[in-house]
């Protein structure tokens, strides 16, 4: 298992980071090319749907889980 490494991304205009292991960064990407959807706009859709509690990169983990949990269902 990876050590978290800091990525960056632009939020509505502003750069920011998250810190996320490889296997979560390369999930991530690949759901934003699955959408058809540039990585920050997948960021920004994550951001405005989580809860104020929740960091950022918390909230690209479990939605990486969900994503794939959901997708394991469906199948």
């Amino acid at each position: 298992m990876s050590r978290p490494i800091k990525r960056s991304l632009t939020l509505k205009g502003h750069r920011t980071s998250v810190s996320l292991e490889d296997d979560f960064w390369r999930a991530f990407r690949n759901i934003s090319e699955e959408k058809s959807l540039p990585i920050n706009a997948l960021a920004a859709e994550i951001d405005a749907a989580r809860d104020l509690d929740t960091g950022l990169a918390s909230a690209i983990r479990l939605y990486v889980l969900h994503h794939y949990q959901t997708k394991a269902n469906s199948g």
